[in-house]
């Protein structure tokens, strides 16, 4: 049995509590991170709460083994005088959407190989990709996620605005999301990428302009040009 003290008020600490809730090797108990005068020991303490929040945080936790969640923050954020390490998972967290923790990657660290250990044992109780990432690597891949995951919702924000100014149901583009995302499972992102900047179909790309109010404009050609591009940026 693995005793965690999750500690948080978002949807990261929501979803894992409810994962280790459900997890019989573990025995888990939730506080938020505003209430920090009685702090339970644990053999491991995870910290859930923003990035700007960990060192303040941590600083206040006394208990021997303490971790982050946050994909950009280093290990040595931490502001503990125990051992560290990183309990990230790269994923996106919506409060009312369930998170399937099988098909989470985690990505741990530590300062020592027995806590890794641990940390891989708590990881697999509720899910089944583990991976050794230091803290440089994190930041790496969080902000490829940032790319592929917050830029690209974002976009999709704008394709909804684009589809309610025309009173066209965003629903009709749901196929396309989906089909686009499934093809990256086969082909790389450059082979599978398609539309008129690759195409270079000006007449196209001046009409999608012309449609356009001058915040998108300026988004759609920063876009445009990076497709043409290519590798040369």
């Amino acid at each position: 049995m693995i005793s965690v003290l999750l500690v948080g008020n978002g949807n990261v600490a929501a979803h894992l509590h409810t994962a280790f809730l459900n997890a019989p090797a573990i025995n888990v108990t939730h506080i938020s991170s505003r209430d920090l005068e009685i702090i339970p020991q644990a053999d491991i303490t995870i910290i859930a709460v923003s990035d700007d929040a960990i060192a303040e945080v941590s600083s206040k936790i006394k208990n021997h083994f303490v971790v982050h969640t946050s994909g950009s923050v280093a290990m040595n954020g931490l502001k503990n005088t125990t051992r560290k390490g990183v309990f990230y998972m790269l994923q996106t967290f919506s409060k009312d959407k369930i998170v399937d923790f099988s098909e989470v990657p985690f990505c741990l660290e530590s300062e020592h190989e027995n806590d890794y250990n641990l940390l891989e044992k708590l990881a697999k109780s509720i899910g089944k990709k583990m991976y050794a990432i230091d803290s440089e690597q994190r930041k790496t891949i969080h902000l490829a996620a940032v790319f592929v995951n917050n830029f690209t919702n974002h976009l999709y924000k704008i394709g909804n605005d684009i589809c309610k100014k025309n009173n066209v149901p965003f629903e009709i583009l749901q196929p396309l999301i989906k089909e686009t995302a499934s093809k990256i499972e086969e082909l790389s992102p450059k082979k599978a990428q398609t539309g008129p900047a690759i195409r270079n179909d000006e007449k196209t790309i001046k009409n999608h302009l012309n449609l356009l109010d001058k915040k998108q404009q300026k988004i759609y050609k920063i876009f445009t040009k990076s497709i043409q591009n290519g590798d040369k940026l």
